[in-house]
Order: structure tokens, then C-alpha cells, then sequence
């Protein structure tokens, strides 16, 4: 199996970004989208999945923070998705429980190049800190639609507006951690009796 590493860019007038991933990293990270909480959920995504990430994000922040958001979901969904290569030996498959104090989430997901979002996540209030809560199921989408993955994402209880949109990330991040796991037994065939992904 060769590497598994793929790096996109996206240069719009609103948005200029650039990413790198390596699926079988160990967890590191050097992110700057000039959003505070987003780099913070975006090293959670990576010290939790064990992908190495590389985000360089500038962005229209001085109209708001959704531009950069979406942007940023679609950039790295397609490095994940060019770095999954032809799918061989995927587990495909990846689910996880989060709890974080008072809140927990459940993430399931299929990457199964057919993309859907299920968004259960309500919050309580319409900002956390300076950033729209609304723009989080935007991420969520666009990195979903981009990397070709079923995702089901459900706050299942919490009070905390922090920590039932970290506890997402974190949920997102093991779920997907397994779900790119290349099975040992079935490493040279496609994950689908199909044969192939997405149709």
C-alpha cells in the first residue's frame, strides 16, 4: 500500500485555502484559518483521527465567518477524499460515542462516495464566542458532500454550546479514525459487493 497523502487548494475572490493530509499520520497539525474556535475543532479532528493536517486558510472575515467555514469543509474533503485512493482494504464503516462532561454525540459514517449529511445538533444559543453556530452544520455538510461520505451526526444531550459542537468534532474524528483503517484480511478489494463505491 503506498502512502496515503494527497494536499488541494481552493482560490476563489472570498476565499484562498490550502490543505495537506496523511491518513496514516500520527495526529499532528499546523492549522490557521484566522478563526480561533475552527483551528481549535480542526486540531481536535486531527489529534483525534491520528491524520496529520496542514491548514492554511485567508479568508473575507471582515464580512463574516462563513465563507472561510464552508471553504474549508470542501478543501479537506477533497484531500481526504484523494488520499483514500481507490478505496482498497477501506474498514468503509466507522462509528463513535463522544461524551464531554455533560454532552454526548454519536457519529456514524460510511465512505461510501455517495454523500449525505444527517444533522441532529441543536444549540441553545445563535453564537459561540464571535462564530455563527448555524456555520458549524455548514462545515459539516461541505466536508461530507467533498469527501464522499454518509454522515450521521447526533447530539444525543448537552447544555454547553462548546462542548456539544467539540464533542461533534471528536465524534467525527474516531468515526472516521476507523472508518479509513485498512482491513489486514481484505486489503486488495474494494469494501462493497459492487465492487466499486458510489454507484
Amino acid at each position: 500500500m503506498g502512502q496515503r497523502i494527497a494536499s488541494r487548494a481552493r482560490q476563489t475572490k472570498e476565499t484562498q485555502i490550502s490543505v495537506s493530509v496523511n491518513l496514516d499520520g500520527t495526529g499532528e497539525y499546523d492549522v490557521s484559518t484566522g478563526i480561533g474556535f475552527l483551528d481549535h475543532m480542526l486540531e481536535q479532528l486531527s489529534r483525534h483521527s491520528l491524520i496529520d493536517l496542514q491548514v492554511k486558510a485567508e479568508g473575507d472575515l471582515h464580512i463574516d465567518f462563513h465563507h472561510t467555514t464552508e471553504d474549508t469543509g470542501i478543501v479537506l474533503g477533497e484531500a481526504v477524499r484523494e488520499a483514500l485512493g481507490d478505496f482498497k482494504g477501506l474498514t468503509r464503516y466507522g462509528s463513535a460515542i463522544i461524551p464531554m462532561d455533560e454532552t454526548c454525540t454519536r457519529v456514524s459514517l460510511d465512505v461510501s462516495q455517495r454523500p449525505y449529511l444527517c444533522w441532529m445538533v441543536e444549540f441553545t444559543k445563535p453564537k459561540l464566542g464571535d462564530m455563527d453556530t448555524e456555520l458549524f452544520k455548514e462545515w459539516f455538510q461541505a466536508f461530507a458532500q467533498s469527501a464522499g461520505i454518509t454522515l450521521h451526526v447526533e447530539n444525543l444531550y448537552g447544555e454547553n454550546n462548546h462542548h456539544i459542537i467539540e464533542s461533534c468534532f471528536k465524534a467525527l474524528a474516531r468515526a472516521l479514525r476507523q472508518a479509513i483503517e485498512i482491513d489486514p484480511r481484505k486489503a486488495d478489494a474494494i469494501p462493497s459487493t459492487k465492487g466499486v463505491l458510489g454507484s
